[in-house]
C-alpha cells in the first residue's frame, strides 16, 4: 500500500532538525520501500505491506530509537490524501490575492466540531471539514482580521500539521 507520512514541527525555524536523507535511510532500514521525501518540512512517500496502525507504530519506535525528541506523525494512505485534495475547490489557491491551507488532523482529534473550537473569526474565511483535515481559504487582505495567527498559540494547534495548498495537492499526487 502507498502511504504518506506527515511530520509535525520538524525543521521549523532551525529547531528539531531532521535531515531528510537520514529520514529516508531510516525508513528504508525499517523495511519500507519506494521511499522518497518532499521538501524539508517533513513529508515522506513510501510503501509497505503493513496496515496504517502498524506502520505508525513502526515509525514511532524507529524515531524513539533515533532522535532525542518526539516527532508527532500522521500516516495517510494515498487514497486518503487524494480524497482530502479533491475536497479543495479548484479555485482555492495560494497567490497574491488568497491563501489556502490544509490542516491534517491527528486521528484522535479528527472531527468536524473542531472547526467551532478554533480561535479564529470565521466570517473572514471559508473553512471546510473533510475526514482527516480542515481546509481554509482566506483573502490575503483579511488574514489579520481573521485572527488566524492565534491558532499557533491555541491548544488545538497541537492536534494538526498544516501544509499549504500546493504541497497538499502535490502530496495527493497532483504533480505537474
Amino acid at each position: 500500500m502507498k502511504y504518506i507520512a506527515l511530520f509535525r514541527g520538524i525543521n521549523v525555524g532551525g529547531n528539531r532538525k531532521v535531515d531528510m536523507k537520514l529520514l529516508r535511510t531510516l525508513f528504508e532500514s525499517s523495511g519500507f520501500f519506494q521511499v522518497s521525501t518532499y521538501i524539508n518540512s517533513g513529508n515522506i512517500f513510501f510503501e509497505s505491506e503493513l496496515d496504517s496502525k502498524s506502520v505508525l507504530k513502526k515509525i514511532q519506535q524507529c524515531f524513539k530509537n533515533t532522535f532525542e525528541f518526539e516527532i508527532p506523525t500522521i500516516v495517510k494512505t494515498e487514497k486518503e490524501m487524494k480524497k482530502i485534495a479533491k475536497a479543495i475547490p479548484e479555485n482555492w489557491q495560494n497567490d497574491l490575492t488568497q491563501r489556502t491551507d490544509v490542516a491534517y488532523l491527528f486521528p484522535e482529534f479528527d472531527s468536524k466540531s473542531l472547526i467551532d473550537e478554533l480561535p479564529i473569526k470565521k466570517e473572514f474565511l471559508e473553512i471546510r471539514y473533510v475526514k482527516g483535515a480542515i481546509i481554509w481559504n482566506i483573502k490575503r487582505e483579511n488574514v489579520n482580521k481573521s485572527q488566524l495567527a492565534k491558532l499557533i498559540s491555541h491548544k488545538l494547534y497541537q492536534s494538526m500539521t498544516i501544509r499549504n495548498v500546493n504541497t497538499a495537492r502535490f502530496l495527493a499526487g497532483e504533480r505537474e
